[in-house]
């Protein structure tokens, strides 16, 4: 994969360099540079050092039994993540700290503290087993974002069970495939959820999934009373309340699971084809997870941490969940739309809960540039003293947007690269130590061992891209994918034995800082030059009239492919001919005539999963004139259909 296509604005923006402040060094959780070599020297040592973090029933005899692509860590170590992340807490100090504070859509809101939250997971874990759940049985969860969720995977955790969270915004069909696959015996679900106002029928899209599958009850949350309009089938489907209700109130004793237990797998998104149940275990997991909220985002017991991910990817399993909660922190938890009812409703969270740490993703920071930055000026953020983002690379104008108007030029930003199959943060920097660069993730954190290898496995020299991909093992590490050893051998390990690939491609700069180029089928070869997406959607964000930008290869006769792009603009600004064509040739003096696109398509909206990705997979479909595929994890699935009519105006 290459890279020659950089740009003046590029190797620009690696000479913009953000150092922390003095009074950030002094305070942050890991601040000496020289963790890094020692992590480098002895990985293992680092790691067990990590663990100690936890409470461990049992002590793990050996770190790590590495016999590639498999991967054993802590082996003899006993633990339960559950208790980890709730129970240890009730018995100190932080009893009657808030653990969850959640914030409904419509404007409810719960409070829950760790003792709280410890005896809802008590009972829960006893309803689990009143309905013959027992450990290493697979329990489904269809939930939106409401304190019954984590609720759910806690239990699940408690009991042994292995939790598959299905994201809300999926169809039957999607819900129904990964059932059949995970082999479960009881579905969670609400009767409905809110999004944007409007009532979502989860449960009717559960009845829909769920025959002729293994599911043998339906446990559903009453999210929404009445209007949701359920339907309930005597003998399969109870009430979560009202079993809640009858459960004891006796403590339920956590199980003491082996580190390599399972502790749950979650299916990836966005994969045609049958979906990859990457398994996730206890003791490496739980590691990474609560690692990474120490060391990138410097955890303190006075933070008020929100993430604005949805529990039903990774980033809300590991950054919402077992990471926060096992780091003792208090975790805001909001259910709706950043634009519901107004498009101020983060800030308003922000300020009414006094947040310190705000984790986001790229494409909603685009947004709210697009929005502009009256809405948080409305709002005192002062609380605020680390940001984060996640999901896909940030381009550095989106960057800069986020330093100055939300964190207002003094709060540290951690840029994470990592996916569902990594478990945690693996290439970011530490907000104690690393000098940050807009658009870099910077460098692998600690005890964690990243390249870029060109076609034949080799190290690429700075300057030059390729593969991304992690050289050593490490404990957050996917296991397998479920019920498919082989598909997982061939996927991250089949390429170049004993390393993982990625399916990223990046870039090191001079400074050996990473720069994440996006996946691999985000790359453009027009006329035999492979131009990366991100770096024309960069381009294109960087013009003052555009929001943000997405862009897609689709086949030219010639050029074998033609750049297309798909660009949303700052309010007040006319979408027109004119604009298009000063935004082709912006993209010709920011990277070269190669990179120009062939055609601008302006549109109000970009097709994103409710997670904030863009799905460029539906935009070269349309674009080529394809049967769309998937378009059920859509926050909004009537975009691609006026996409459809633009592009065919556009023609």
């Amino acid at each position: 994969m290459s890279t020659e296509i950089n740009g003046l604005d590029t190797l620009l923006m690696e000479n913009r360099k953000f150092a922390p402040s003095d009074e950030c060094k002094n305070q942050a959780n890991f601040n000496d540079p020289g963790i890094y070599e020692r992590a480098a020297k002895d990985p293992e040592a680092y790691w067990a050092e990590q663990a100690q973090h936890l409470t461990w029933f049992q002590p793990f005899d050996q770190i790590l039994d590495w016999n590639p692509p498999h991967a054993k860590w802590f082996l003899g170590g006993k633990l339960n993540a559950a208790y980890n992340a709730v129970d240890r807490h009730r018995a100190g100090s932080r009893k009657n700290k808030a653990a969850i504070v959640w914030e409904g859509e419509p404007g409810d809101s719960k409070v829950l503290t760790y003792d709280m939250l410890g005896r809802e997971v008590d009972k829960a874990a006893h309803v689990l087993q009143s309905l013959g759940v027992k450990k290493g049985d697979r329990v489904t969860i269809y939930l939106p974002m409401i304190p019954e969720l984590p609720i759910s995977l806690l239990a699940c955790a408690k009991i042994g069970a292995i939790h598959s969270v299905v994201f809300a915004g999926f169809s039957a069909k999607a819900l129904r495939e990964r059932i059949i696959d995970a082999d479960s015996k009881l579905l969670i679900t609400a009767d409905a959820g809110w999004r944007r106002g409007g009532v979502i029928p989860l449960k009717t899209s559960a009845d829909d999934a769920v025959a002729d599958t293994p599911i043998e009850k339906i446990l559903v949350v009453e999210r929404i009373g009445q209007l949701a309009n359920a339907q309930m089938m005597p003998g399969r489907d109870v009430y979560w309340h009202e079993l809640m209700g009858q459960a004891p109130h006796t403590p339920f004793p956590a199980e003491e699971m082996d580190a390599e237990d399972i502790l749950y797998m979650l299916y990836t998104s966005g994969t045609t084809g049958k979906p990859k149940g990457i398994v996730h275990t206890t003791g490496g997991y739980l590691v990474g997870a609560n690692t990474s909220m120490r060391s990138v985002f410097d955890i303190k017991d006075e933070d008020v941490y929100f993430c604005t991910a949805d529990i039903g990817w990774v980033t809300g399993h590991t950054y919402i969940v077992y990471g926060p909660l096992s780091a003792g922190t208090t975790v805001v938890m909001y259910e709706g739309a950043p634009d519901w009812p107004n498009r101020d409703r983060f800030w308003e969270i922000i300020e009414k809960y006094g947040v310190t740490i705000l984790y986001t993703a790229p494409t909603s920071i685009r947004t709210f540039m697009k929005w502009g930055p009256e809405h948080i000026e409305k709002h005192n953020l002062d609380t605020l003293r680390l940001l984060g983002t996640v999901g896909e690379p940030i381009n550095p104008e989106a960057w800069m947007w986020y330093n100055e108007h939300v964190g207002k030029g003094r709060c540290p930003i951690v840029d994470t690269w990592w996916q569902t199959e990594t478990g945690c943060a693996m290439i970011s920097p530490l907000p104690g130590i690393t000098v940050a660069k807009p658009g870099s993730a910077t460098r692998p954190v600690p005890g964690i061992a990243a390249a870029v290898f060109d076609e034949q496995g080799n190290p690429v020299s700075p300057g030059n891209g390729g593969y991304l991909v992690i050289t050593k093992p490490w404990p957050s590490m996917l296991r397998t994918i479920w019920g498919d050893d082989e598909r997982f051998r061939k996927t991250y390990f089949g390429k170049f034995p004993g390393v993982y690939l990625s399916g990223d491609g990046a870039r090191i700069d001079e400074d050996s800082d990473f720069w994440v180029l996006g996946r691999f089928d985000d790359v453009i070869n027009v006329s035999g030059h492979r131009i990366g997406t991100m770096e024309v959607e960069s381009a294109l964000v960087d013009h003052k009239g555009v929001a943000e930008a997405a862009v897609i290869g689709r086949t030219h006769e010639v050029k074998g492919q033609a750049i297309t792009a798909f660009v949303t603009v700052k309010e007040g600004v006319q979408m027109n001919t004119d604009l298009a064509t000063e935004l082709k040739q912006h993209v010709v003096e920011k990277i070269g005539a190669i990179a120009r696109p062939e055609e601008v398509i302006f549109t109000a909206e970009l097709p994103k999963t409710r997670s904030a990705k863009i799905m460029r997979r539906l935009l070269r479909d349309i674009a080529e004139g394809r049967v769309l595929g998937d378009t059920t994890t859509l926050a909004d699935p009537k975009v691609v259909e006026s996409l459809k009519d633009l592009y065919k105006h556009a023609e």
